[in-house]
């Protein structure tokens, strides 16, 4: 148990999804108002929590990395993963020197319980803290309505560390949202392994949606994630509200019909195209952005070739390119003609020269408009860094406190991380 005079100092970290972002978000409300102080990785934590990732070996590298990495800046510090990789393969992130307890997917709601009815922590002595001053996440609140899911597409291994479907009541999430904008916060996330399967005794996506923008007073509202077969006028139309973000991440993975069959996608690239075409058509200066697998298994230059010059003719704002990474449990794992490594990375310089030309693209077309956008921190060397609602990246300098504000701003330059703008001084 850790016992100190001072209240024990708390740090909590995320790799992966707005889902694990999200779940972040509830574990530091949960030890603020316990009392606990919410500090950096490098704020010299009693107790540091990694909230992990499995999806890419190169997610268990940076989990690895990063548990590792506290150890040796805090010896006697509590170190602790929990998360998808923990529920994967806890054995293996058990033997990493310094790591004290893995917890699994279920755990995780009740971390704080189970630190301190097994010793590890001692309640704080003195009253209760404010998530909202000491979270550190003070502009989007991360909120999940969503878990688990039943698709199983061939490389992905969240079905088995996520577990089935779930949808979060609906009357719990519009008390979230409300909880949140009474805390402070302007922007609400809602996330989800698969949210646009949405469904809560008949209420779907859309019903959602419309409880949320009756019965809150949210002042941005944003979704993580979305699959072209879930696009519908219905749904889309609810865009006329302003208060909707005007950003959809459309998944793709791949451009190539027949890789999307390997990969037990739902959707053909028809299917997708006709889903970006009504988007556009019903959402001006929308931002649609994707994630693309490269080197798939029996991935061929023809079927890249496909899914490159598909996703030049989308025009993307942005997008996440990943290079086919084998999860042993999963079917594309045994699949045969598994693609080299030297492909994969050529492959993937390939499509991120696409991805970076696209979104300079994008970002080009909004120089000379003044657009809202919510400030959320500022660099060491005080530049300011926000988002328009269209997920644009803009940056400022000011000597004002600029977090959590909403306004205004004339954008003016492209740079290579988003668009400089012009804020009123």
């Amino acid at each position: 148990m850790i016992r100190s005079r001072e209240t024990p100092k708390i740090a909590l970290d995320t790799v992966g999804c707005k889902l694990n972002q999200a779940e972040t978000q509830l574990l530091a409300e949960q030890f603020a108002r316990a009392g606990y102080r919410l500090v950096s990785a490098a704020g010299g934590a009693d107790v540091y929590i990694l909230n992990t990732c499995t999806v890419t070996h190169i997610a268990d590298h940076k989990c690895r990395r990063l548990l590792r990495m506290a150890h040796r800046r805090n010896p006697d510090a509590l170190v602790v993963a929990i998360g998808c990789y923990a529920e994967r393969a806890p054995q293996e992130l058990a033997q990493i020197d310094g790591v004290d307890l893995v917890l699994d997917n279920g755990e995780k709601p009740h971390l704080l319980w189970l630190l301190e009815e097994s010793g590890h922590l001692s309640s704080p002595v003195y009253g209760q803290g404010s998530a909202i001053a000491h979270a550190g996440f003070r502009t989007r609140a991360f909120i999940k309505v969503h878990d688990g899911c039943n698709n199983f597409c061939s490389y992905c291994i969240v079905p088995l560390v996520r577990g089935r479907e779930k949808s979060t009541p609906t009357a719990q999430v519009v008390a979230e949202v409300n909880h949140r904008i009474a805390e402070g916060y302007k922007e609400v996330v809602l996330t989800g392994t698969e949210i646009g399967l949405y469904n809560y005794e008949g209420v779907n996506l859309e019903g959602l949606l419309q409880h949320i923008l009756t019965e809150t007073d949210v002042e941005r509202l944003r979704l993580s994630s979305l699959q072209p077969q879930e696009i519908s006028p219905e749904l889309i139309g609810l865009w006329c509200d302003k208060r909707l973000c005007r950003h959809f991440h459309l998944s793709l993975q791949s451009g190539s019909d027949t890789v999307l069959s390997r990969m037990n996608r739902r959707y053909t690239v028809g299917d997708y195209q006709q889903a970006v075409a009504l988007i556009r058509g019903m959402v001006p200066e929308v931002a649609i952005t994707t994630d693309i697998i490269v080197g798939f298994p029996g991935e061929t230059e023809k079927e890249f070739e496909q899914s490159y010059n598909f996703c030049r003719q989308m025009e993307f704002a942005r997008i996440h390119v990943f290079p086919y990474s084998p999860r042993q449990e999963t079917q594309a794992a045994q699949m045969p003609n598994q693609v080299e490594d030297d492909v994969k990375r050529e492959r993937s310089q390939r499509m991120l020269a696409l991805a970076e030309e696209s979104a300079q693209n994008f970002r080009q077309q909004f120089l000379g408009k003044t657009m809202p956008v919510l400030w959320e921190k500022q660099s060491e060397d005080g530049i300011w860094s926000g988002l328009t609602d269209n997920y644009i990246k803009v940056y400022t300098r000011s000597n004002k406190d600029l977090t959590n504000k909403l306004q205004p701003v004339k954008l003016v330059e492209v740079n290579s991380g988003g668009v400089w703008g012009h804020y009123p001084h």
